[in-house]
């Protein structure tokens, strides 16, 4: 069951994961998390360097959404000046956003990527669903009220893939 935790991929930003490599996989959807995934949690709009991302995945053909478990208000003004689709309230890790993402994307699961800075949501969810999961170092080190409990179960399931060699990356 803790398999389940594990992505198939870590990197330390988005910025890492570029058109190209998405392409050479079969990618043509990106499915992200928002908060400290794209940008910090308390920052209210996309970077100048997020806003590239975007953009070099538009022109690429490869689609993307924002799946975020945070109200609509949030993932609205966030998500609507990069004209990027949305599922607020996603109840991740439950599969029903990815799912719904991945049908208004037009795309098969198999050439999604799910990319999060969490394994108890974004992670999780990515791989209950079946799909490539990266896992993204987070922006920031502090979190909102809830990501702190689960920022607590993740170091001890991390620590854990850590011991057993499944890891090898840093935090």
């Amino acid at each position: 069951m803790l398999k389940k935790f594990l992505p198939n991929e870590h990197v330390k930003s988005i910025l890492d994961i570029t058109p190209s490599r998405l392409k050479e996989m079969g990618i043509k959807g990106v499915i992200t998390d928002l908060d400290n995934t794209l940008v910090a949690w308390d920052v209210k709009d996309a970077t100048p360097e997020v806003i590239k991302w975007f953009q070099e995945l538009k022109d690429n053909d490869i689609k993307v959404t924002i799946i975020s478990n945070n109200d609509e208000e949030r993932v609205s003004v966030f998500s609507e000046p990069l004209e990027a689709p949305y599922v607020y309230s996603a109840r991740k890790p439950l599969v029903h956003a990815f799912k719904k993402a991945t049908k208004q994307m037009k795309v098969n699961k198999h050439e999604v990527v799910v990319i999060g800075d969490q394994i108890m949501t974004d992670v999780l969810g990515g791989n209950l669903g079946g799909f490539h999961t990266i896992l993204v170092v987070p922006i920031v080190k502090t979190d909102g009220k809830f990501t702190r409990i689960n920022r607590m179960m993740e170091r001890r399931i991390l620590n854990w893939m850590r011991k057993k060699g499944m890891i090898t990356w840093e935090d």
